[in-house]
């Protein structure tokens, strides 16, 4: 098994980090375009090795994308982070240009990879990714709703002062501030509804909180978060690598689910070696349909946003 992980930034190294950690390949490429950088990372990590117990072999690249042939998995990182202030939608230009480029160089080593997406905004990404690519829908999948989970997950148990292992929690849509939906309405502690142990205010609060979760860390860090979007991309990884069928909420394509076609977005599906096998359908009530409605149309809004660009 050999995974790639491009771009060696914050995101991208603690991405593989975790996946040398798990074990989850026997060889593991860190990727990026500044000179030395993914060497020094890599390196860096395989002088935990003996510490930590694991043998997987982490090699650094500057670029080199021949040294990336084969993968299994590819987990793209690449791009600007967002900077205190910046909407995810503000990335769209830059970043566009660097994941297609990414991604037809992964292809040509690599044409039976699965592609992970991470970089922002990652809705539109993803749909670039599985536009450009012609690959099957089935290998495209972007990570931002496993992230915007653990985050709902995080700030339910603060308010009920419980651990987050123990919660249910799943957030659809679109990956961006006023595009998400989490669901209060769904969300459980060990099988009990939440609505039922706190106030509908208190509960309002939480998912206000989970919405602007990538912006609040950004605010206080001056860049995009790396711990929880490193951990969340390597258990989707591990989900694919060992076959879990872990059901995870993940950006993929659709073609009718949730009433809605032609665009990439935030519902839970089955994730498996092959890739997300199938999407799971959560029944939304009307007003939770009317949001995910929302939340696609302003995510085809910055869709359309590719055509309008020279990449």
């Amino acid at each position: 098994m050999k995974i790639t992980v491009v771009g060696a930034g914050a995101v991208g190294a603690t991405v593989a980090d975790n996946i040398a950690r798990k074990q989850l390949c026997h060889e593991l490429v860190l990727l990026d375009i500044k000179e030395g950088l993914a060497e020094g990372k890599a390196m860096d990590m395989n002088q935990t090795a003996a510490l930590l117990d694991f043998d997987t072999k982490i090699t650094g690249s500057t670029n080199d994308y021949s040294k990336t042939a084969q993968s299994d998995v590819v987990v793209i990182t690449s791009g600007i982070p967002r900077k205190p202030g910046m909407t995810r939608e503000e990335l769209i230009g830059t970043n566009a240009s660097i994941v297609k480029g990414v991604t037809e160089n992964i292809l040509k080593h690599s044409p039976n990879a699965i592609i992970v997406v991470i970089s922002n905004p990652m809705d539109t990404m993803t749909y670039l990714t599985l536009k450009s690519s012609g690959l099957p829908k089935n290998r495209i999948i972007g990570m931002g709703g496993i992230l915007d989970s653990s985050r709902f997950k995080y700030y339910l148990s603060e308010a009920l002062k419980c651990s987050p292992a123990d919660l249910h929690a799943v957030v659809v849509g679109g990956h961006g501030d006023t595009t998400m939906i989490p669901l209060t309405r769904l969300a459980t502690l060990n099988g009990y509804y939440v609505s039922g142990l706190m106030g509908a205010e208190e509960l309002k609060k939480v998912s206000a909180d989970t919405m602007i979760g990538g912006a609040t860390l950004t605010k206080l860090i001056g860049t995009s978060a790396w711990y929880a979007p490193g951990a969340c991309a390597a258990a989707l990884v591990e989900s694919i690598v060992r076959d879990e069928k872990k059901v995870f909420p993940c950006c993929v394509s659709l073609d009718g689910e949730y009433g809605q076609k032609d665009i990439c977005l935030g519902v839970p599906v089955v994730i498996g070696k092959t890739g997300w096998e199938r999407i799971i359908d959560y029944k939304l009530n009307a007003e939770e349909q009317d949001l995910f409605n929302k939340s696609a149309e302003a995510v085809r809004s910055m869709n359309n946003v590719l055509a309008t660009l020279s990449i």
